[in-house]
């Protein structure tokens, strides 16, 4: 431990990030690194606890006896080694230390909820370790001082190894299917590579500069791009895949939940990554933002993260009013007998992209325990949605809602986003390569192999809507799995 007493003496500090009404104007990234002193003093934070469960990296299910959710970091970052590391002023030896676990924490220090955080034995009692700002300063510092080189295997493998999408999962799977000595081609149907990372995340929370930068990493390293290339069809799968000692399907979980439900083919109803995608393609190719939402009052269903970017680019467009459903009821202040420490925290929070609503709009966004039943619109166009109210309760230990009678109003909305999640893979890549999917619309897999022989996949697309972390830890035991078999043939 560089400092036993940092817990006790030291307050957490948080990056500086500009104003609501500051950054609304712009597009770019708004929170300011702290200095490497300032830095050095948050890892001296850590208490070097003994049992840690930051870097857990555990994932309980509905039906665990302590409740349901995430204990620490998915990756098993190495994090007391590293906060001791910085704390010392041994960046270099940092950056070493995390990339034993984190092929992309420039990533995972921009857009990751930080579940090592929520874990933090500090945090008991008070503030938790500032563990995210911390392997984003190491990784900004790797970066400015030429310490993030690309991949040399000493030994080729001679195996190819295609992956289908270049999301977070794929392109983990790729930088270490590449490390460990295979031959890398990453197919993306898009026309820039990044996936949910390039068109499902605004700049605002990642540089697309950021994605591109270790992309040419990659490069450099030896894997192959191949960009505007969908693979949906048998046709398609056989003629780009042929050559290939195995297949590794990294296609996310890009089937957007749907409302059907009266006026749902109105314009002006649309889901909420393609007006994400929208919006960042006109920046990248134009430099200049899509208007969609200009002077339009706008509706957000759903209560994600994704409904949040969707808030923060809608204000930056020019919306009139935004307003977002939410069929759950606010979450209280403080964890609950559900809830307990370590889980990932399940607690009332205002995101960025809310925290700018408040302060533009002078109210909060949100509309609690709302169920849309109807559109309405005029000319062809959607003008108005209708929503009840919903009363929750527990019957037989489970959640039930029910709706309240003549609660039923109307809202005004010019701009609908549906951001309700996504219901797995789309139903074109079951058809194209032959595998089994569940009831859920997740790819089946034994050990990463699918039901075809020498097709594997990992991510989204196999473990259903998630985060970039776990993403990326499914590519990389992907990746291994894969190696594993290779060799034993």
């Amino acid at each position: 431990m560089g400092y036993p007493r940092g817990f006790l003496d030291i307050e957490r500090e948080n990056p500086h990030a500009l104003s609501p009404k500051e950054r609304i104007g712009h597009y770019h990234e708004f929170y300011s690194p702290l200095d490497s002193a300032a830095q050095q003093r948050q890892a001296a934070r850590c208490m070097d606890c003994g049992v840690a469960f930051c870097h857990a990296g555990i994932a309980f299910g509905a039906a665990s006896s302590i409740g349901r959710g995430d204990i620490g970091c998915p990756l098993r970052n190495l994090i007391p080694e590293f906060n001791d590391l910085v704390c010392r002023g041994l960046w270099e030896q940092a950056h070493e230390r995390l990339s034993l676990t984190n092929p992309f924490p420039e990533w995972t220090g921009r857009v990751c909820p930080a579940l090592c955080e929520d874990s933090c034995v500090c945090g008991l009692n008070g503030e938790p370790v500032a563990i995210k700002s911390n392997e984003l300063a190491i990784i900004e510092n790797a970066f400015a001082h030429d310490l993030v080189r690309p991949l040399a295997p000493k030994h080729k493998s001679g195996r190819k190894v295609a992956i289908v999408g270049s999301g977070p999962a794929g392109l983990a799977c790729a930088w270490e299917l590449c490390r460990l000595g295979h031959s890398v081609c990453v197919f993306e149907r898009s026309d820039r590579i990044g996936g949910l990372l390039m068109y499902g995340i605004p700049d605002m929370k990642l540089d697309k500069q950021i994605v591109n930068r270790r992309v040419a990493l990659m490069r450099q390293s030896g894997i192959e791009f191949v960009t505007g290339t969908a693979i949906a069809t048998q046709a398609d799968a056989t003629s780009k895949l042929a050559h290939f000692d195995a297949v590794v399907l990294a296609v996310g979980a890009s089937k957007p939940i749907d409302l059907d439900i009266e006026g749902r083919g109105l314009s002006g109803i649309m889901f909420a990554v393609d007006y994400l995608m929208q919006n960042t393609k006109s920046l990248l190719d134009s430099g200049k933002a899509d208007t969609l939402a200009k002077n339009k009052r706008v509706l957000v269903i759903g209560s994600g993260d994704t409904s949040v970017d969707c808030i923060a680019v809608a204000i930056r467009q020019g919306a009139k009013s935004i307003t977002r459903f939410e069929r759950s009821p606010k979450r209280a202040q403080q964890r609950q007998s559900d809830n307990p420490w370590p889980l990932k925290k399940d607690v009332f929070a205002t995101d960025y992209g809310l925290s700018e609503a408040i302060a533009h709009y002078g109210k909060d966004p949100r509309e609690y325990q709302k169920l849309t039943k109807a559109f309405r619109g005029k000319n062809g166009k959607v003008s108005a949605a209708l929503a009840v109210d919903l009363e929750w309760s527990v019957v037989n230990g489970k959640k039930t809602r029910q709706e309240l009678s003549q609660s039923q109003r109307e809202y005004e909305a010019d701009l609908v986003l549906l951001a309700m999640g996504f219901s797995g893979v789309e139903e074109s890549v079951r058809h194209a390569f032959g595998i089994a999917t569940d009831s859920r619309n997740r790819i089946i897999t034994h050990r990463f192999c699918t039901s075809v022989g020498g097709i594997y996949a990992c991510g989204d697309a196999r473990i259903g809507q998630s985060l970039v972390v776990w993403a990326i830890k499914d590519g990389i035991d992907c990746a291994r799995a894969v190696d594993g078999d290779l060799r034993r043939k």
